[in-house]
């Protein structure tokens, strides 16, 4: 059965040219910058295979959903699709841009713990949200294609959600660890780290989070 990427349809309509352009741009960026950490992280030290074998799948799962995303950009007069591949709001890049290797400092073999903690407390959660919402405005007599794309990336961050949170849990030994997990989700998953911004990778405006 097709994963459910969202709830009943909202009423509000559904999305503009504009709107749509901008949303299936910012899923795009967001999936490629997933490609890239997941696939640099891959190869770090202090991971167990089975992360790196995760972090491979992921990799490629994140360069195809990138592909469906461009493949559901409008041609615009004047606008090129990489003009659209562009995070909403101020909150994703600074997001991403802390979990790039190198960001935690040094060959601290905790680094590649840390991305899936962030990976799975954190970035994916949000994302998932913001498929959701996504999935709340799509009309299937419109968008058909959107909600095809959207159903496989919904139910691909599902899988890998579930398997990143099993490989944390057996890699937090110890109450020190799960101290340390927990303090590393707060520093990341904060709104106020992350320029007041709510529970949604990507803001939207406050009528459409009502």
């Amino acid at each position: 059965m097709e994963a459910d990427p969202g709830s009943a349809h909202d009423e509000r309509g559904a999305l503009g040219l504009q709107e749509a352009a901008a949303r299936h741009g910012a899923y795009r960026w967001v999936e490629r910058r997933l490609f890239e950490l997941t696939g640099s992280w891959a190869a770090a030290p202090g991971l167990p295979d089975e992360a790196r074998l995760l972090l491979f799948e992921a990799s490629a799962a994140h360069a195809w959903h990138a592909e469906l995303w461009e493949a559901r950009l409008p041609v615009l007069a004047g606008v090129d699709h990489e003009e659209l591949t562009r995070p909403l709001g101020r909150a994703a890049e600074p997001l991403l841009r802390s979990l790039e290797p190198g960001a935690f400092g040094g060959d601290d073999e905790t680094a590649g713990r840390r991305f899936l903690v962030g990976l799975a407390r954190v970035v994916l959660p949000l994302l998932l949200v913001s498929y959701r919402r996504l999935g709340q405005r799509l009309v299937p007599v419109a968008d058909g294609p959107a909600i095809r794309a959207l159903t496989l990336v919904v139910r691909d961050a599902e899988e890998e959600l579930r398997a990143a949170e099993t490989l944390v849990d057996g890699l937090l030994a110890g109450p020190e660890a799960v101290q340390q997990a927990a303090e590393w989700t707060r520093a990341l998953g904060d709104p106020g780290c992350r320029g007041g911004e709510g529970d949604d990778l990507f803001p939207w405006s406050e009528a459409d989070q009502a």
